[in-house]
């Protein structure tokens, strides 16, 4: 098992953060890594509620889902969820740690990712994260009048 960490500093408010995290559209637009597609199947964003997704290889048609449950959530600050893969090659309890500051210039933001399955090469890992946080940027940075 291994533990993934990342650090983003984001040109946008906690609140757009925490929203993006917990949001089902949201994450659907943000979370799947480039050349996937993310569907939610349910997502009840409370202490102690679970949420269900798949992700889809745009390529192949071939799909891989996973789910789990909030275990802390802080308004604007702090989300720890569980997540499990479906999958039986893929055992075992990831936990997922998120940390949102407020800085000067929008978000300081710490994820740490436990329990990541041996089969799933740290480095691949890292790949795929470094794509949805891409992708995070560009949903929560824009300020869009409405």
């Amino acid at each position: 098992m291994s533990t993934i960490k990342l650090h983003r500093v984001f040109k946008a408010p906690p609140k757009k953060i925490y929203k993006a995290f917990l949001d089902g559209d949201a994450q659907a637009k943000w979370l799947p890594p480039n050349g996937f597609t993310c569907k939610v199947h349910h997502l009840d964003a409370k202490v102690g509620g679970t949420y269900k997704m798949s992700f889809t290889n745009f390529s192949s048609g071939k799909s891989h889902s996973f789910g789990g449950k909030y275990l802390e959530l802080v308004s604007n600050e702090h989300i720890r969820y569980s997540d499990q893969f479906d999958d039986p090659n893929l055992p075992g309890e990831m936990i997922t740690t998120v940390t949102i500051k407020q800085v000067s210039c929008g978000s300081d933001v710490t994820i740490v990712q436990e329990g990541v399955p041996d089969v799933i090469p740290p480095e691949m890992c890292y790949l795929g994260w470094q794509d949805s946080l891409a992708q995070l940027t560009k949903l929560v940075e824009p300020e869009i009048p409405d």
